[in-house]
């Protein structure tokens, strides 16, 4: 990452918990979170009893971005928690221009991202804090489940560590006891131990799925049914999964069929990636958190609107365009010019005439 500090924890979860305790939020604000991410991308906003608000994503992708974060913006406002879906970066230099101007805390979600760069820095160095899943079907695996917690800011990173330590007072002067209360999510020594072998290899990890999608778009470039979406030119992606853009104007039968035949030729794609839109699952429409209170949102101190709705157009827009494609580092030529073939036969299947 060019410098700082890190700390190793139990999860990708407990690391956005940790990051977000570290910046100590006053309960009953507001964090700013994409629309699309894991539900543990958003659930630790609720357990520190602040709101989460969605920013949609930008349009015909699944990352936000500095024009739908901006609108959201209040005194309310404590922190940003911006996700980098699949390996795409989001434009995360304009988000972090705005998070600075406005004095907010940003958090970069960088668990689908290890590697990925935006204008040649890795994502995860912009904002003020980034955290990272290392569970065993990311790029960069230390076994089982794992994260990890970064940041350049040697005071937060104490705080990050006193955090992740049941309050254990790291970094202030002798004699002093645990001083904030806290949960242990430490990793261990086994898990850092893989994890310290994996880290070489993923410059070749990126480096080899950036070659498969390479050789992807170049086998498909004359279909008209699918295409590979261009990232902006600052982004260089590291492919967590391949997102494939599904024009329906071009097809004779709907996506869904669509990805059933490429299912069918053995390909590993998800029609939809409807379970990366937290807050309209049970969970969050419920108000389950802290038993049947509603809280933090029934909270009389929390002077938002409780019932508020996040219309997100475009990350439900983004759902119905795109598709997902599985992709593995470890695939040779033969695999590569398989999973062409398979696109192919089915594209020009259903493609219209």
């Amino acid at each position: 990452m060019g410098g700082g500090y890190a700390d190793a924890v139990s999860s990708g979860t407990s690391a956005l918990f940790v990051a977000l305790h570290a910046l100590n939020p006053q309960p009953f604000t507001e964090v700013i979170v994409s629309a699309v991410t894991d539900p543990g991308g958003m659930m630790p906003i609720l357990f520190l009893n602040c709101i989460p608000i969605i920013a949609d994503a930008a349009p015909g992708c699944y990352n936000t971005s500095a024009e739908e974060i901006e609108k959201l913006i209040s005194p309310l406002t404590s922190a940003i928690v911006v996700a980098h879906i699949g390996g795409e970066p989001a434009d995360v230099e304009e988000i972090s221009a705005l998070a600075k101007k406005q004095n907010i805390p940003l958090i970069e979600d960088c668990a689908q991202a290890p590697g990925a760069k935006w204008n040649g820095k890795y994502v995860g160095s912009f904002g003020d804090i980034s955290v990272f899943s290392t569970m065993f079907g990311k790029h960069y695996s230390t076994g089982g489940q794992g994260g990890m917690v970064y940041t350049r800011n040697e005071e937060l990173y104490l705080k990050i560590k006193r955090v992740a330590d049941r309050g254990k007072p790291f970094g202030l002067p002798e004699g002093s006891t645990n001083c904030i209360a806290s949960l242990n999510f430490n990793s261990d020594e086994l898990h850092c131990a893989i994890g310290r072998v994996q880290l070489r290899k993923l410059p070749w990890i990126v480096e080899r799925r950036r070659e498969i999608v390479a050789q992807i778009a170049e086998g498909i470039k004359d279909l008209e049914i699918i295409s590979l979406p261009k990232p902006p030119p600052p982004a260089e992606p590291n492919y967590w999964f391949l997102r494939i853009q599904f024009h329906r104007e071009k097809s004779k039968v709907e996506k869904e069929k669509f990805c059933q035949a490429l299912s069918g030729e053995g390909l590993l794609v998800m029609p939809s990636y409807r379970f990366a839109l937290p807050h309209l699952m049970d969970w969050f429409r419920n108000r389950s958190v802290f038993g049947e209170s509603g809280y933090p949102w029934a909270s009389p101190d929390y002077k938002g609107d409780p019932h508020r709705e996040f219309p997100t157009p475009n990350a439900l827009g983004a759902m119905e365009m795109n598709f997902n494609l599985t992709i593995y580092e470890s695939w040779g030529e033969e695999e590569v010019r398989d999973i062409i073939r398979c696109l192919r036969k089915v594209g020009e299947a259903y493609q219209m005439d």
